[in-house]
């Protein structure tokens, strides 16, 4: 039935966005928050707030338990998990249905299928979607590992079944590194996920990272084209954009119908993000994991298409039907995304909470910056350092970067150290102009850039 008073079990600038939109669907906003987040700005502008615990997230927005009471105690009659802390935790969904509410996303079934890498790697098999050559389940046995390593050949990627986040991946070159890593990736599994289940992959050289963003109404599927996200620093996205500039139209629509067809294999319903490799040189692409949530960079998709995709998974929580056949989905222009994270980039990235002195957003076509901002905040310094992201969006891709480098040059946070100089750099940068970059480019321009960060 239609969701009237929804429960946001989450912070900072994704609670902010739910809220907006549950506002423009008429629903009513109860906004979770730890001590630390009291005067948050979500808190604010929330219908109601309740107090969910102290500010380390294990004793607040990490507690199942805690979580589902504070929702039901307050009357919701919905839960949005966002992304992050509980958002792919299939015991909390499952709790959340069992207190007589709704989930907005996938059931706790399809988490767990689509969360686990090793049965998410299966059903694209199933539906005929190509993967990475690997194991094609969990690898428990050492000799079993060693042998798949030299057959498929190094280097080659140990992943944690039950990773994400860019955590519980080691690399290995050779059959020795294999050997020294093996027992790190398990006890590093355990320890991140509570699962020491670990798969093995073959490692693709200078790939590209691109994903595809799906809406299901655990019937019909449709996609909204997808993002390349290969600018990463330690594996972690740093600045997205859709489409992805790299793909013709021919493999674009390939990839684009893959991850339909495995989304609809799976009756999927909610938003959720098919990731994928790409190999420039071969024009092939591989899936390598189904994220069952609303993404960071989702803006972008909603830029070129014109979907406000937090609102659509609200209303198919609520048991709407997907409002849009794909050829109703087009795609115009070109959207960037940067995460504007409190970090110092000319200090090795070192995380740089603090007082928000003063503040002044950039505007005007084409600008959008998302974000839990005001003058006056304390930062807290207990959880991710993302303040806000700036989105961009222009008729072409180079349009674009020169609208992010001058919406950038208007940006101003003073009192925290952000990431916004590694952005300007990078808009000025030739190859990142030219869109000829990997998921291991990054890395490499860091080292050799570190002068132009401050």
């Amino acid at each position: 039935m239609p969701i009237r008073s929804l429960f946001i079990a989450n912070r900072g600038e994704i609670a902010v966005r739910i809220i907006r939109a549950a506002r423009e669907l008429g629903i009513e906003t109860i906004q979770a928050y730890s001590d630390a987040d009291e005067s948050s700005l979500a808190v604010q502008i929330a219908d109601r707030a309740v107090n969910v615990g102290p500010p380390h997230a294990t004793k607040s927005y990490l507690r199942v338990d805690g979580m589902v009471q504070a929702a039901r105690d307050a009357g919701a009659d919905a839960v949005h998990p966002g992304y992050g802390f509980l958002a792919e935790n299939a015991e909390f969904a499952d709790a959340v249905v069992a207190a007589g509410m709704t989930f907005v996303g996938p059931d706790g079934d399809m988490i767990r299928m689509m969360g686990d890498k090793v049965s998410a790697r299966q059903a694209a098999i199933r539906a005929g979607v190509p993967v990475v050559p690997g194991s094609e389940g969990r690898i428990d046995d050492p000799d079993a590992a060693r042998a798949l390593a030299e057959e498929i050949g190094f280097p080659v990627m140990i992943k944690a079944a039950a990773g994400g986040g860019g955590r519980g991946i080691r690399i290995a070159d050779d059959m020795a590194a294999f050997e020294a890593e093996l027992p790190k990736a398990r006890a590093e599994a355990e320890a991140a996920f509570g699962d020491g289940g670990l798969y093995i992959e073959k490692v693709i050289g200078q790939a590209r990272h691109i994903e595809v963003q799906v809406l299901g109404d655990g019937e019909n599927v449709v996609h909204c084209y997808e993002r390349e996200c290969s600018l990463q620093r330690r594996r972690q996205k740093v600045w997205e954009e859709a489409p992805a500039a790299c793909l013709n139209d021919a493999v674009r629509a390939k990839l684009c119908d893959s991850a339909v067809a495995l989304a609809k294999a799976v009756n999927y319903q909610g938003a959720g993000t098919v990731e994928y490799l790409y190999d420039d040189a071969t024009e092939e692409f591989y899936f390598i994991e189904m994220n069952t949530r609303i993404q960071v960079e989702h803006p972008c998709s909603e830029w070129i298409t014109g979907l406000d995709l937090v609102a659509e998974m609200i209303r198919i929580a609520g048991g709407g039907k997907l409002r849009h056949a794909q050829s109703d989905i087009e795609a115009r222009g070109h959207a960037i995304e940067v995460r504007l994270n409190a970090e110092d980039p000319a200090n090795n990235f070192m995380p740089f909470p603090g007082l928000v002195g003063d503040l002044r957003l950039p505007g005007g076509p084409g600008v959008r910056f998302d974000s839990m901002l005001y003058s006056g905040y304390a930062i807290p310094p207990f959880y991710d350092s993302l303040l806000g992201k700036l989105i961009v969006w222009a008729e072409t891709r180079d349009e674009a970067i020169t609208r992010l480098d001058s919406a950038l040059s208007e940006l101003t946070i003073e009192g925290v150290k952000t990431t916004a100089p590694l952005f300007r750099a990078l808009a000025a940068d030739a190859t990142v102009r030219e869109g000829d970059f990997h998921t291991k480019w990054l890395e490499g321009w860091l080292t050799d850039n570190a002068a132009r960060l401050t």
